[in-house]
């Protein structure tokens, strides 16, 4: 395995939320946590333990956070996770960054990101290519 391909670890996890403020409001003042907001629609988390952040959703997701590992090399990543029986269901750009999403083989959602460059803006929007 070289460089590229190192084992890829838990990075970041992301609470999906209703109300960005609520929800902000409830875990500063349950935990303590502090918050750096990236736009409307997104708060990063301090203070609690691992890297994360709220991001608002139009609807509640019943199966909660979303974990996300980190890869040096994501469309390598890519690669491992469809030959290990993965399904990838959105790729996305986002300032700092790209990730992407993918199901296992029991339907759970995980996503993979890089701080390295940008998809290709026709691939971002087609989960086969």
């Amino acid at each position: 395995m070289n460089d590229n391909e190192a084992t890829l670890k838990i990075d970041y996890n992301e609470i999906p939320v209703t109300d960005l403020e609520a929800a902000k409001a409830f875990y500063r003042k349950a935990f303590g946590w502090d918050f750096i907001d990236f736009g409307p629609a997104y708060a990063a988390f301090e203070n609690a333990g691992l890297d994360g952040g709220l991001r608002l959703e139009d609807t509640a997701h019943p199966t909660g956070c979303l974990i996300i590992l980190k890869a040096k090399d994501i469309l390598a990543a890519e690669v491992r996770v469809t030959e290990a029986g993965g399904s990838i269901i959105r790729r996305e750009d986002f300032p700092g960054g790209r990730r992407f999403h993918f199901t296992d083989p029991s339907g759970n959602e995980l996503a993979i990101w890089s701080p390295n460059g940008k998809y290709d803006p026709q691939a971002a929007n087609d989960a086969d290519s």
